[in-house]
């Protein structure tokens, strides 16, 4: 599909000589018009880019490198992730507008829905480095997945609409259908934890988004990553793991374990996962890797 692209002339922040918008059209079904009126009333031909897959990204930020500093992703966490990408082990710094269904990494860092905060932001260019993860080479910035959050994203992604209620649709629908999946830690020191598991969060930062903090002691700059093994639970008590999930209390549920570690490999019997909330085919083994301070995000 042909680009859609609205470029400007270039504009100037306290010294940082660039600034790129790279929106997701597909995010807030399309309804991006909102953000980009708002842009427009509060700078001057601000350089926008509409990206219509992550090949379109790849290629914009490789044409404006050298004349940009800041790449601000706009869309959900897949869009934040597919631009991280290209931005870690560089200088060049990466900034959010949150427009996805559940927008975890933009909640995680202070990256609001006010159009205004953000061009302050952009004016003071502080910035600060983080991690990030690598599972059989692809590029992770938030929470990552296989098992049941797996299926409900590729579930997810065909429903019509977007939005938290589709969500949830989803993962009822799912919830009743899933088995579990096996996994076999490949890694001595967690051969003890081989088992049926419900699902195998790979968690940078605490939450899936809309405040469900799946990993509630992550950190995004210690160098580790946090996994999450959450057995299959009984229908009673689901209240109660909902309960624990939103309020940051999953390291007490008797149904998670976890696992923090730089690097770890293990044999799943599922390949659907979601990187990002991004679907994808991921067979095993699968190394879990994290790539410690690789980006530099505004804060």
């Amino acid at each position: 599909m042909k680009n859609a692209s609205i470029a400007g002339s270039i504009f100037y922040f306290c010294g940082v000589e660039h600034v790129a918008f790279v929106i997701n059209p597909f995010s807030k079904d399309g309804k991006y018009q909102n953000f980009v009126s708002e842009l427009c009333s509060l700078l001057h031909e601000p350089k926008i880019f509409i990206s219509r897959s992550k090949e379109d990204t790849q290629d914009f930020i490789r044409q404006q490198w050298q004349k940009t500093d800041i790449f601000v992703a706009v869309g959900g966490d897949g869009t934040i992730s597919s631009v991280a990408a290209q931005l870690a082990g560089t200088q060049k710094i990466l900034a959010a507008y949150p427009m996805g269904s559940g927008n975890g990494f933009a909640r995680e860092n202070g990256f609001g829905k006010d159009v205004k905060a953000l061009v302050r932001k952009l004016e003071n260019v502080q910035s600060k480095t983080i991690d990030a993860i690598k599972i059989n080479g692809i590029f992770s910035i938030n929470v990552s997945g296989v098992g049941f959050d797996g299926a409900i994203a590729h579930s997810f992604e065909k429903t019509v609409s977007r939005g938290f209620f589709n969500y949830i649709l989803a993962t009822v629908k799912t919830f009743f259908r899933f088995k579990d999946i096996q996994v076999d830690f490949l890694n001595r020191n967690y051969q003890k934890l081989n088992g049926k598991y419900l699902m195998l969060n790979i968690a940078n930062t605490r939450q899936f988004g809309n405040n469900a903090f799946i990993a509630p002691h992550a950190k995004l700059d210690d160098g580790k990553a946090d996994i999450a093994l959450v057995r299959k639970f009984p229908l009673y008590a689901a209240p109660g793991f909902a309960l624990d999930l939103f309020r940051g209390k999953l390291g007490g549920n008797p149904y998670v374990q976890y696992i923090s570690d730089s690097a770890v490999t293990f044999e799943v019997d599922s390949d659907q996962w979601h990187i990002d909330g991004d679907v994808v085919s991921i067979k095993s083994p699968v190394h879990m890797e994290v790539w410690s301070q690789c980006i530099r995000i505004l804060k």
